[in-house]
């Protein structure tokens, strides 16, 4: 073979490796170890630019009019140097070690994500010792009246009452809306949104009778019959489903709101956001548990023993049974 052939295949040689390396550039690691430079490190941070210009030109593209240039180069908190150069209308970016002895035509920063934590991690469980303490605690419980899980928890809540009168009154339901013009609105609906008035009326203005409805409504939902097997003055109930209901949903609402609640049910006591899952979930047993944490000094009725089952959600005529699960409404 001639000289000269010789001699163009190698610069044709030469110019496919160039043109494979500066595919490296853009996305393709063709080098998975540094290319020692030419000559050692000397002089200031510009002189590091211009030794890999010319590292880049005089090895891989030699025999072609096409060469990089300069465009930036800095030194980065790591003492790595940053090399940004142009090629044919391009940028490209490589690095120089510390020492200005190994190239790198690509670099990645080890750095590994960590993964975000499950909400179960990122709300640590909560014992009695964690809770608030009062005197006179109270437990307050934001539903919607025709929610399964916002029944599941009245229907818990009214164990606990049947079971332990004297808890009656550290325990209050309250519902979750929003007040529009002069009527509120609720998640399921207008029906929802009555019912909701109506449950609050109650609690507010024949309070000793609120928990025989509420015994009765968690069963059918039938209202007109629970409102005669509770003995509530239905006429009361209906000037009440106005302008008072109204001012005591009001209160409701900006509890809701000033808690962040969301979901219903959702458990605050003393104040504080609390979860029945830290207690054993869905049970009588449960929430009385969690309730009783609240108080300075535990009274004895905290001792009795309630259901550990989980209750029905929905309407059933049972506290427990087949209709047995966990979510909540939002």
């Amino acid at each position: 073979m001639k000289k000269e052939d010789q001699k163009q295949k190698n610069n044709c040689w030469k110019w496919k490796v160039a043109f494979f390396w500066i595919l490296g550039f853009f996305g393709i690691s063709l080098l998975t170890k540094g290319f020692y430079l030419y000559t050692l490190f000397q002089g200031d941070v510009k002189s590091v630019g211009k030794k890999a210009v010319d590292f880049i030109n005089q090895s891989y593209l030699i025999g072609s009019s096409d060469k990089v240039s300069l465009k930036e180069v800095k030194k980065l908190s790591s003492g790595v140097y940053e090399v940004k150069m142009n090629f044919k209308g391009r940028e490209i970016t490589s690095y120089v070690s510390p020492d200005g002895k190994m190239f790198f035509p690509q670099g990645q920063e080890m750095k590994i994500e960590k993964k975000a934590a499950s909400s179960q991690n990122q709300t640590p469980k909560k014992t009695c010792k964690d809770l608030k303490k009062r005197e006179s605690p109270l437990l307050e419980a934001f539903v919607v009246s025709k929610c399964p899980f916002g029944l599941q928890m009245e229907r818990i809540l009214n164990e606990v009452v049947k079971n332990i009168p004297q808890l009656k009154k550290y325990i209050k339901v309250e519902y979750i809306g929003e007040l529009k013009g002069n009527e509120i609105v609720s998640m399921h609906g207008k029906e929802e949104a009555e019912e909701n008035l109506r449950q609050i009326c109650i609690r507010e203005e024949q309070k000793e009778k609120f928990w025989n409805y509420i015994s009765c409504h968690i069963k059918k939902g039938e209202v007109e019959k629970c409102l005669k097997s509770a003995k509530i003055d239905e006429k009361k109930i209906k000037e009440c489903m106005g302008k008072r209901g109204l001012s005591y949903a009001k209160k409701d609402f900006e509890n809701q709101k000033k808690y962040n609640i969301t979901g219903s049910p959702t458990l605050l006591l003393n104040s504080e956001r609390v979860s029945e899952f830290d207690f054993g979930g869905r049970s009588a047993e449960a929430v009385k548990t969690l309730l009783c944490c609240g108080f300075k000094k535990k009274p004895d009725f905290c001792s009795t023993h309630l259901s550990t089952k989980k209750a029905n959600i929905g309407f059933a005529e049972n506290y427990s049974g087949e209709k047995s699960s966990s979510g909540s409404c939002k």
